[in-house]
């Protein structure tokens, strides 16, 4: 019998183990015991050849038209289709989301694919009016060169896909450097664009330390640009290292996000939503609700049918039928929720619901928590942290004024929502509310391809990705004027 795989990294078109010779081993979250496989402990000899492998594919890779750049990505999204069920359990095999949350992302993945390929049939500058009548003068885009990519565990194939497809479509190379715990899924999503047939070194990908080939990566001359989804921590050195040598840099980091519900709201919606929002995906998305902030007049009821709700929640394997919620990432993540629950109960807020480890039959061996409700002050850390993980804060406020101050009251900016039926509200909270996405009636995660996405104060550094606002990343404009 066979063991686990093996998997490699990805570099000048080859499959090659790291140069150091040494693998790390890819854990099941919801069975630590299963080995879903080995990848690569990179050092960074094996960067700087991918490295260099992207910027000697640059010139001819930049050459090709963008309809011909698209037609890489129209084959490589069919490659992932074909594939969707075996990436998706990989997925879950890896980080725990449910197979049916993996399934959706991954058929995201393909749709980001498809709505880029199209981008290189659009138009890329303007033609600007010249004070001089014997001139011409217009705008054009040229890629950055050569694009670090750096990706979290939580959606291991949407990220990478709505970061690479841009950096394609507009003509720049990739070093793709995937978190360690997703590698695997990683390695197959790279294995469809090399079946997509990209020419060598467009793509590549080194799994290893994050810490220190990310550095590496962000520090190389040869990597004009730099896209990082994560922490903050670690966010704010990428984009110090990137400005120290003049690199372009993209930092899509955390998020504590709101979800108001006004005295006048569809409260079984707005429960629904706070679910969905804040406990899918066990609460690891940067868009997940985490604080919820009810007007008094409906508070008692709110919480009473959120409550109930949550405690019918299944938490399980991902890829067992009836599973709502899987587990943790990894052992680190189920550690620090479970500390920010500990911490939560020292400051004097209210556990309401969960906050401990489930103790059903076969569950011990992996990183789960149950859903967790407090009832809290806006003060508390459980209030103003991203703790990543399935922990709601119900916060209570007498006016839709105290409501949308509280809402404000965090370094964070990334999502918001807001359950009303009165449109003064709805205007005020769009108007008011400091964050890069705003939703009406609808849940604080997600938001469509083709819109822009990032957030405000400490969640980014004010760039954003998806649909047609991600060209400003992955180009520089170039102002052309002509004379005979």
């Amino acid at each position: 019998m066979t063991g686990p795989q093996t998997y490699l990294n990805y570099i000048q078109g080859q499959w090659s183990a790291a140069s150091s010779g040494r693998t790390d081993a890819s854990r099941n979250p919801a069975n630590r015991n299963h080995i879903i496989g080995h990848v690569q402990l990179s050092e960074v000899e094996d960067l700087n050849q991918a490295a260099a492998a992207a910027q000697s594919a640059m010139p001819a890779w930049r050459r090709l038209s963008g309809a011909a750049r698209g037609e890489f990505l129209y084959k490589t999204a069919d490659a992932i289709a074909r594939r969707i069920d075996e990436i998706a359990e990989t997925m879950t095999l890896e980080m725990g989301k449910t197979f049916a949350e993996a399934k959706g992302e991954t058929a995201r993945g393909i749709a980001i694919l498809r709505y880029y390929a199209g981008e290189g049939m659009r138009k890329q500058g303007d033609v600007i009016p010249s004070t001089d009548s014997e001139a011409l003068m217009f705008t054009t885009r040229v890629p950055l060169g050569v694009v670090g990519v750096i990706t979290p565990w939580n959606f291991p194939i949407a990220i990478p896909v709505w970061k690479m497809a841009p950096a394609l479509i507009y003509g720049n190379t990739v070093v793709f450097k995937p978190a360690q715990e997703t590698s695997i899924t990683a390695a197959k999503l790279v294995e469809c664009f090399a079946e997509a047939g990209l020419p060598a070194g467009v793509i590549n990908m080194v799994t290893g330390d994050g810490a220190a080939l990310g550095q590496a990566l962000v520090e190389h001359p040869a990597v004009n640009g730099i896209t990082f989804t994560g922490s903050n921590a670690t966010g704010k050195k990428v984009g110090q290292a990137a400005l120290s040598r003049g690199a372009k840099y993209q930092l899509e980091m955390g998020g504590k996000n709101p979800i108001i519900v006004a005295a006048d709201a569809d409260l079984d919606q707005a429960v629904e939503a706070t679910i969905s929002g804040g406990l899918k995906s066990t609460g690891q998305k940067c868009t997940a609700t985490s604080r919820v902030i009810v007007e008094r007049p409906v508070y008692e009821a709110f919480r009473e049918k959120l409550l109930a709700a949550v405690r019918t929640i299944k938490v399980g394997d991902g890829m067992e039928t009836g599973t709502w919620m899987g587990p943790c990432a990894n052992e680190k993540q189920l550690e620090k929720v479970l500390s920010y629950i500990q911490k939560g109960v020292d400051e004097g807020a209210t556990l309401l619901c969960g906050g401990q480890r489930p103790d059903a039959a076969g569950l011990a061996d992996g990183y789960f928590v149950e859903p967790t409700v407090f009832e809290g002050t806006t003060g508390m850390a459980i209030s103003q942290e991203e703790i990543f993980g399935p922990v709601l804060v119900l916060l209570a406020v007498d006016s839709m004024e105290e409501a949308l101050q509280m809402a404000n009251d965090v370094e964070f900016g990334l999502s918001a929502s807001l359950y009303t039926r009165d449109i003064g509200n709805a205007l005020a909270f769009i108007r008011e509310m400091d964050a890069g996405l705003v939703r009406i009636n609808a849940e604080t995660a997600g938001v469509e391809l083709q819109a822009p996405f990032g957030g405000m104060k400490e969640s980014s550094s004010h760039s954003r990705e998806q649909g047609q606002a991600a060209i400003e990343f992955f180009t520089a404009t170039k102002t052309v004027f002509v004379k005979a």
